[in-house]
C-alpha cells in the first residue's frame, strides 16, 4: 500500500505572518484528543506529544481505543490524532478509511527503523526455532498456543490468517489474545522457567532489554521484510490541517528515533507518560528547535520559551 501525500502552496504574504496565522485557529482546536491504545511506544511519543501541546497552551486529552477503533474515531470526529499506524502490519486495517477519504496520513513517519513479528526466547532458538516454518515442528512443546495481544490487532490478524490458511503448518495451533502486558507476562514466566514460548514482538520496546529474545526469521510475506521492518506514521482526519494549521504543524514535526522511544519506554514503565517526557525533554531541549520549528503557543507567543517553562528549564 502506498502512503498518501498532499502538499499545499503558501503566498510570500502568508509565510510572512505565519506565526500570527497559527494564533488564529478556533477554539474548537485548542482540545486535541489523542488515540491511546495501550502500546508502551504510543504510549510515550503520545506522552511527548501530549506535554508539548500542553506547554503551548492547548488542552490534550487521551481517547483509549484498540486500533481499528482509532482509526474509526478519527474518520467520524471523535480523534484528532493517533501517532501509531505500523506500516506495513496495519495496512489492511487503514486502507478502507483511507480509500475514502475518511483519514489521512501525514507525508514523514514519526519513526524510522522499527520491527514487528513474531519472537521467541533465544534459549528456544538455539534449540531450533528461528523462522515461521520451525513453529509447527514445537507444536507439543509450546501447547499449540502463539502468544499476542489486544483483539483487533494488526498483528493478531495476521496470525489469525496464517492458521486459518494453514500457513507454515500452523492449522491447529491457537493465539491467545489478551493485551501487551498480559502477553509480556506469559513470556516472562516461560522465560523463568525456560519454557518454550512464541509471541509478537517489536522494536522499539523494553521487552529487548528485559529478555533475551530472536526475532524469527522466514515470515517476510506476513510481517514484511527485514523481520517486519516498519515506519510508524500519524494519522489525522483529512482537514484537521487546514482547521487546526498550528497543531497540524506539531504534528509533522514530531519524528522519533528508535533510542530516543527506547530511553522514553524504559523510564515510563511505571511512572506517567507525561512526567517522563517533561524529564526527558528537560534533559534533551535541544529537541524542542525540531519539535517547535514553525510553532507557537495556542495565543500565538513564542512556543520554545512556553514548552521550556513548562517543563521547568
Amino acid at each position: 500500500m502506498t502512503h498518501w501525500k498532499k502538499t499545499a502552496g503558501i503566498g510570500v504574504l502568508c509565510g510572512l505572518l505565519a506565526g500570527v496565522a497559527t494564533a488564529q485557529e478556533p477554539a474548537s482546536c485548542q482540545q486535541v484528543r489523542f488515540a491511546e491504545i495501550g502500546w508502551a511506544d504510543i504510549t510515550a511519543t503520545t506522552g511527548v506529544a501530549m506535554t508539548l501541546a500542553e506547554g503551548l497552551g492547548y488542552k490534550p486529552n487521551k481517547v483509549m481505543a484498540s486500533v481499528p477503533i482509532a482509526f474509526a474515531g478519527i474518520k467520524s470526529g471523535q480523534i484528532d490524532a493517533f501517532l501509531g499506524y505500523w506500516a506495513p502490519s496495519m495496512d489492511s486495517v487503514i486502507e478502507p478509511f483511507v480509500k475514502d477519504g475518511s483519514v489521512k496520513v501525514l507525508e514523514t513517519p514519526n519513526l524510522q527503523g522499527a520491527k514487528y513479528t513474531l519472537a521467541v526466547p533465544t534459549y528456544l532458538a538455539e534449540a531450533g526455532l528461528t523462522r515461521f516454518e520451525d513453529i509447527a515442528r514445537f507444536k507439543d512443546e509450546l501447547g499449540g498456543r502463539i502468544y499476542a495481544i489486544e483483539p483487533g490487532n494488526d498483528g493478531n490478524l495476521l496470525i489469525e490468517q496464517m492458521i486459518r490458511n494453514d500457513q507454515f503448518g500452523l492449522r491447529g495451533f491457537r493465539m491467545v489474545e489478551s493485551s501487551e502486558a498480559g502477553m509480556l507476562v506469559q513470556v516472562s514466566r516461560a522465560v523463568k522457567r525456560q519454557e518454550p514460548v512464541v509471541f509478537l514482538g517489536w522494536a522499539p520496546h523494553p521487552m529487548n532489554s528485559q529478555f533475551d529474545i530472536t526475532y524469527l526469521a522466514g515470515g517476510d510475506d506476513v510481517f514484511g521484510p527485514d523481520f517486519g521492518a516498519a515506519q510508524v506514521y500519524t494519522v489525522v482526519p483529512p482537514t484537521y490541517e487546514a482547521r487546526c494549521a498550528n497543531v497540524g504543524r506539531l504534528l509533522n514535526n514530531l519524528q522519533f528515533s528508535v533510542e530516543i522511544e527506547s530511553e522514553l519506554m524504559e523510564q515510563g514503565e511505571k511512572a506517567d507518560p507525561m512526567v517522563v517526557a517533561r524529564n526527558w525533554i528537560r534533559a534533551n531541549p535541544a529537541m524542542l528547535d525540531q519539535w517547535l520549528a514553525g510553532v507557537t503557543t495556542f495565543d500565538g507567543s513564542d512556543a520554545n520559551a512556553a514548552v521550556k517553562a513548562h517543563v521547568g528549564l
